[in-house]
């Protein structure tokens, strides 16, 4: 199918309505990262998802979209929290996949000659890969409670500190869930796992700030030119991947695809006021307490292997968590849609919040500078911090992209690394890896990603957020 965009300005592009859409389509790109989004089908997964019923505004999708199962990674979609669906393809299949940036007292000439030995030691310390087990060990009525409370549980058995938790999306906790929607089989899968990276593109990455754009955003999010920060992406493991297979079965069986005029299998959803619907919503809402949980458990390790490996104290590591945000879920929230308050259930799948200043659902702590937006880079290249501003509330509920995006297929890339040393490309620029599988570093090499500093350029141009800093790859640990 031949997708017709036209051009608003520099870094917006529309598809118009046409055949069954029910509103238009909007892309955030350049005309250099159009080249690369042309090449997959994620267009028409923009308009397949604009088709989807109770939408509102437009079908969106951020300058590192790609080709994702149902909706493109990416993408953005709002739907009326009384006559919309909730879908499953929508949030992925890695519920609350997610970044947590980490600020410290150290400056990149305390790490001189250390880093090999401290990215050993996360390695030894963190558990990654596929599959990977956790020192934490719940029973199945703590599990339970994690599905509830979150990065609360986490703060209340001993992993961080009561305030992280106002530094983390909706405080790490999303309401709703029910722990009784959940199958005996997603139990399984999560009972070991909390405490783990995962394997894939999770990574655990020490950096350093090697430029300011914004010096008094900047200063109130902690953060100065020199200083070692340490960079967490990971989400819900097996448990959350088993929660929305799970739920995406039972739609496709309940729910006729005809019924509700998709135009993509994938993009089997339901009713938000149904049973099934709700249900679902009250898994996700599970899934997304244990990621968050999991993110904390996994800060408070990493706090410990730096302690343990450079041998100092607390005070002079001086570790804080600037910001949690979530990837993948559905949100219910309250836009302005042509002039009038909406509820919506807003679905970001491969992107983030990005809230400005004043928001109500900001913390104290971000309420005057607006919400820290993390988008990491991979192994070899930046990553970025962004502050939300005015223009994602007008433009995009409220929303921004979430990394790079891929422009190659980890079989793709693995034929492209064909006698390199991804390993040795990396050391020889300073940055020392570490992964538990074998294809880890070729899947996920940095040529397998779009230039992140022009994905990051797009958000700033088109005031979805504000560029505050920059940050540097020292050391990675891969699953």
């Amino acid at each position: 199918m031949d997708i017709h965009l036209e051009r608003i300005d520099s870094c917006r592009w529309i598809i118009p309505k046409t055949g069954k859409m029910r509103v238009p389509g909007l892309i955030f790109s350049n005309e250099h990262l159009l080249k690369d989004i042309q090449n997959d089908q994620s267009l028409l997964q923009v308009c397949n998802v604009a088709a989807m019923p109770g939408i509102v505004g437009y079908s969106l999708a951020m300058p590192d979209m790609h080709w994702g199962y149902g909706f493109p990674i990416g993408g953005v979609a709002a739907f009326d929290a009384d006559d919309g669906v909730i879908s499953p393809g929508g949030v992925g299949y890695d519920i609350n996949c997610g970044c947590r940036l980490m600020t410290t007292s150290l400056r990149a000439p305390d790490m001189t000659g250390l880093m090999p030995a401290l990215v050993s030691e996360l390695f030894k310390n963190i558990p990654t890969g596929l599959g990977s087990r956790s020192s934490v060990h719940l029973s199945k009525k703590d599990q339970d409670r994690v599905a509830v409370e979150g990065a609360a549980w986490a703060v209340k058995n001993g992993y961080g500190e009561p305030e992280d938790l106002d530094r983390t999306e909706d405080r790490g906790t999303m309401p709703g869930a029910d722990p009784l929607v959940v199958s005996e089989r997603a139990r399984k899968r999560g009972i070991d796992q909390l405490g783990t990276l995962g394997s894939g593109n999770h990574f655990l990455e020490i950096q350093v700030v090697d430029a300011i754009y914004d010096s008094k955003k900047a200063k109130s999010f902690g953060l100065f030119e020199g200083q070692v920060t340490i960079f967490i992406h990971s989400g819900s493991r097996g448990y959350g991947h088993q929660i929305c297979d799970d739920f995406l079965k039972e739609m496709g069986t309940k729910i006729p695809a005809d019924s509700l005029q998709l135009l993509d299998r994938q993009l089997i959803c339901a009713p938000i006021s149904s049973d099934l619907g709700r249900r679902y919503i009250s898994g996700m809402a599970c899934a997304a307490n244990y990621a968050w949980a999991n993110r904390q458990i996994l800060m408070h390790w990493t706090k410990e292997v730096f302690l343990r490996a450079l041998r100092i104290s607390p005070a002079e590591l001086g570790m804080h968590l600037l910001y949690d945000v979530c990837h993948n879920i559905a949100k219910r929230e309250t836009h302005t849609v042509n002039n009038e308050k909406k509820t919506l259930y807003v679905h970001r799948k491969g992107a983030t919040r990005a809230f400005p200043p004043g928001h109500p659902l900001l913390p104290d702590v971000y309420r005057s500078s607006g919400q820290p937006v993390l988008i990491p880079g991979d192994m070899g290249t930046f990553s970025y911090v962004l502050a939300g501003a005015e223009a994602a509330m007008e433009q995009s509920f409220g929303s921004s992209c979430h990394g790079a995006g891929r422009v190659l297929s980890r079989s793709k890339a693995v034929k492209m690394s064909k006698g390199r040393s991804i390993h040795r490309e990396l050391e020889d620029k300073g940055i020392f890896v570490q992964s538990r599988g074998k294809k880890t570093l070729k899947e996920e090499m940095p040529d397998a990603y779009k230039d992140v500093s022009q994905v990051v350029g797009v958000v700033h141009d088109a005031g979805l957020a504000t560029k505050v800093a920059r940050l540097r790859p020292l050391g990675v640990i891969k699953g």
